[in-house]
């Protein structure tokens, strides 16, 4: 039930419980008490997140090589920076992997250019741009715990509102913006509590929210740690392939259950991937079994990560430190 619970969220975020409930035939008491234990022990948080590429921003994932002494330190200062996710360490705690999104040059080059360069025990820096994400963020989850049949799927999704299609990236105003920090913190935030975080009415915050959901601005993620859906070994994959196989080798893997993550970057490769196996042996098995078999691979790096600092949410903030601001 708690894994039906998982999968329903992921498809609608914000779905209320009484329609979870009836799509997994039980009481709206029963999704509300296991929700609540979930969200409260740390295991399962719901998350409304800005989808960059409709607002115009740019992603970057960037590799920080540093002394061993100093990455656990400069991981949490990055994981408390309100532009950075899906912080890790990995490559035996020597290497840090973030991604972070640049509404501006000037934003990207305080960071790439200025502060983390500067920073001590900082080795090397670099910064691979986000080009195209075939899965991931808005379209595709974690774990791919598919648990609910084809049919409870189509009914949670027959509820979700139509996308506008569109190129012109989407203008938040600072009502808005408020909007999208509260919900980074909690997807599922009731009305009151956005009214008061946009400076309206409920109705008026309902609007608002649902016109970013309308305009793909906004999506709502499920954060829980691969481990409680029995992952144990989770890596980065860094390949590199010709350019005329790149789409096609993309969808491969974005087609692969293991798959958490797969997106074209710019640097010495050009295909990254975030995946999660059961255990080393059967990533090892996924490495020449699943990636092995796409001949127009010409070269994988994979970087185990050691430890996750910080996923997709946001995290309680400590005084500034140096990257903090």
């Amino acid at each position: 039930m708690d894994l039906a619970l998982v999968h329903a969220l992921q498809i609608d975020g914000r779905a209320p419980f009484s329609r979870i409930a009836a799509v997994l035939g039980v009481s709206d008491q029963t999704i509300a008490r296991r929700y609540r234990r979930l969200r409260s022990s740390g295991a399962v948080r719901v998350l409304g997140l800005p989808n960059a590429h409709r607002l115009g921003h740019v992603q970057w994932i960037v590799r920080i090589h540093c002394t061993p002494d100093a990455a656990a330190t400069i991981a949490d200062a990055l994981a408390k920076r309100q532009d950075t996710s899906w912080v890790s360490l990995t490559a035996g705690g020597t290497e840090i992997v973030c991604v972070t999104r640049a509404r501006s040059t000037q934003e990207r080059d305080a960071l790439l250019l200025r502060k983390l360069p500067r920073t001590p025990r900082v080795v090397s820096v670099t910064a691979h741009c986000l080009l195209h994400v075939f899965f991931g963020g808005p379209t595709g989850w974690n774990g791919r715990g598919e648990v609910l049949t084809s049919d409870q799927v189509e009914q949670l999704r027959s509820f979700l509102p139509d996308p506008v299609v569109s190129e012109t990236p989407l203008v938040l105003d600072e009502r808005d913006e408020r909007l999208m920090a509260t919900l980074a913190v909690d997807g599922r935030v009731g009305y009151p509590e956005l009214a008061v975080a946009g400076d309206c009415s409920e109705s008026a915050a309902k609007r608002r929210l649902e016109h970013l959901r309308h305009h793909e601005a906004l999506f709502f993620d499920v954060e829980i740690d691969a481990q409680l859906l029995g992952y144990e070994t989770e890596a980065m994959l860094w390949l590199s392939v010709p350019p005329s196989e790149l789409v096609p080798v993309a969808h491969a893997l974005a087609d692969h259950p293991e798959v958490a993550f797969a997106a074209a970057t710019t640097g010495p490769t050009n295909l990254v991937a975030s995946v999660a196996c059961r255990n080393v042996e059967a990533f090892y098995r996924y490495l020449t079994d699943r990636v092995g078999v796409l001949r127009t691979v010409q070269h994988v790096e994979s970087a185990p990560i050691i430890r996750s600092v910080k996923r997709a949410g946001v995290v309680k903030r400590s005084p500034p430190g140096t990257l903090e601001r």
